[in-house]
């Protein structure tokens, strides 16, 4: 009891954590964000207006972030008893959908101008400038949110988010110095080309994850084989058999399965010992929290039907 409780206590800590990031990245990107459509509007600039509805996207997605890990702490019900857990995973499904409209809007607008470029001369100087606070401003969001990314996948989700708008910050920054030094303006398309396609695998990467969760696929990090080799070596467990692992979101892990016990187990009382002995091993060598064991004789299992792993 004492060690779940730790760990719940620790994923409270890590959630508190993550919003505290979330609003700080969410003040720094609304501001640049202003910056960016003034600057875009001032210079003609259409990387520049592409990188600031990247970090609108972002703003959205940064909120939708911080909602998602205000609901995900509320506490379990008998109607959702796992929580609104879940809710994180949702929030990481918005935001990617987010990044592929902002991508395909940006790809028709580049090659747009790109075929027919509108008449106009644009401000490099200025550009290069707003480009240049955007990156700044980007480098300090990102090492905010560093640190939640690798604990839940809607921190990774913004995390990608705000790495893109680095990113995008880096290619505008060089068409401006492409059109100061050369007078090439077509660079400006061609560089909001670039942050499309840098959006698109952040994207389609975190609509992947997102997917795997939802589908309760076994977590990447999990190897079953290695599992079930772990539960084997438990004390008077003889078999494993119907073995299932899934998210309900990023780090929190569920796992169930059917113990085959060998006799002396039932006959000396030691049911209530192997079971912790089983929970204790997940939760030590796998980060497994919710673990549910049906033990049963090796007479019972051999009448099973064996379909499952």
């Amino acid at each position: 009891m004492t060690e779940n409780h730790g760990r719940a206590h620790s994923h409270d800590h890590a959630a508190g954590a993550n919003r505290t990031r979330l609003m700080a990245a969410i003040c720094i990107v609304a501001v640049v964000l202003v910056v960016e459509v003034v600057g875009a509007l001032a210079t003609g600039s259409l990387s520049l207006l592409a990188d600031a509805g990247h970090m609108l996207s972002d703003l959205v997605g940064l909120i939708i972030a911080l909602i998602a890990t205000i609901i995900a702490a509320r506490p379990a019900t008998d109607r959702l008893t796992y929580g609104y857990q879940r809710a994180e995973v949702f929030g990481a499904l918005i935001n990617g959908v987010i990044l592929v409209v902002v991508a395909v809007s940006v790809t028709v607008e580049a090659i747009t101008r790109l075929v027919d470029p509108a008449p106009g001369e644009i401000a490099g100087g200025l550009m290069l400038g707003v480009a240049a606070i955007g990156l700044v401003a980007n480098t300090v969001s990102l090492l905010i949110l560093r640190g939640g990314a690798k604990e839940s996948i809607n921190m990774r989700g913004a995390y990608l988010e705000v790495l893109g708008d680095l990113l995008g910050s880096l290619a505008v920054i060089a068409a401006a110095l492409v059109i100061l030094t050369t007078g090439f303006e077509k660079a400006d398309a061609i560089a909001s080309l670039l942050i499309a396609a840098m959006i698109v695998p952040r994207a389609v990467s975190l609509l992947k994850d997102v997917v795997g969760v939802l589908a309760q696929s076994t977590p990447p990090s999990m190897d079953v084989d290695q599992i079930r080799e772990h539960l084997l070596a438990q004390p008077g467990v003889a078999a494993v058999h119907d073995v299932h692992i899934w998210s309900i979101t990023s780090g929190r892990y569920v796992f169930s399965a059917h113990v085959v016990c060998r006799q002396e187990v039932f006959e000396s009382g030691g049911t209530a010992a192997l079971l912790e002995s089983l929970d204790s091993c997940l939760a030590e060598h796998f980060d497994v929290e919710h673990s549910t064991f049906q033990l049963e004789p090796a007479e019972r299992a051999e009448n099973e039907d064996r379909t499952h792993r």
